[in-house]
């Protein structure tokens, strides 16, 4: 799976992109920083990191989307402006059919380093070495992509092919119910494995819904 990782930010955006599958060897494909001048106008500058961001995707050509999700603090301006790159990167990914995942910092550090406290300089370490590198990658903001998209080749991708499986499961019994998607109990089998123990049990009649609509 190719992850296209981005850091948003409207000074400084850290883009990383990264191959690999979960229990297997990572490899770094990119990394860098889309810069824009703080003297600029607003709309100048979200152009301007759209049209680099559109290269990235164009170049690379990714299979899933990651970014760092967005926290409120006290420096309001920067809030925003993280936030309006947050959307461009979510347009060109949804134009182009990308599933598009948002993960914590926390998430991030405890996936990379195994805390959720890390530091950066940890982070740092980590990033370097699960990606082979022979120096740190620099400055912070492409070690945060990277960061981010190893989260997500580690949980993400486990997590869409779990998705995957409960629609697969649910299109071949036709149990779609409402479409809202259902948690699986505590120490109940997996999708796949509840679906070949029924396929062993007698059939039985069931009723369709009052009000359904024939397929």
């Amino acid at each position: 799976m190719r992850v296209l990782a981005v850091d948003p930010g409207l000074t400084r955006c850290g883009v990383g992109v990264v191959d690999g599958v979960p229990g297997r060897k990572l490899s770094l494909v990119d990394v860098g920083v889309i810069r824009t001048p703080s003297g600029d106008p607003t709309p100048k500058r979200l152009v301007a990191v759209e049209d680099e961001m559109r290269q990235w995707f164009a170049r690379h050509r990714p299979e899933a989307v990651a970014i760092e999700r967005v926290f409120a603090d006290t420096n309001v301006s920067t809030v925003m402006g993280t936030a309006q790159v947050t959307g461009i990167v979510m347009i060109i990914a949804e134009r182009l059919g990308l599933p598009v995942t948002l993960h914590t910092p926390t998430e991030v550090k405890a996936a990379v380093s195994g805390s959720g406290r890390a530091d950066k300089a940890q982070v740092t370490t980590m990033v370097t070495r699960l990606l082979g590198l022979d120096t740190p990658p620099r400055p912070a903001d492409a070690a945060d992509a990277l960061a981010l998209a190893i989260c997500h080749v580690w949980r993400g991708g486990t997590q869409s092919r779990l998705e995957e499986a409960r629609l697969e499961v649910l299109a071949r019994t036709g149990n779609r119910g409402s479409g809202i998607p259902r948690r699986v109990p505590p120490g109940a089998a997996p999708p796949v494995q509840r679906l070949r123990a029924a396929s062993n049990q007698p059939t039985r009649t069931t009723r369709s819904h009052p009000g359904a609509q024939p397929r």
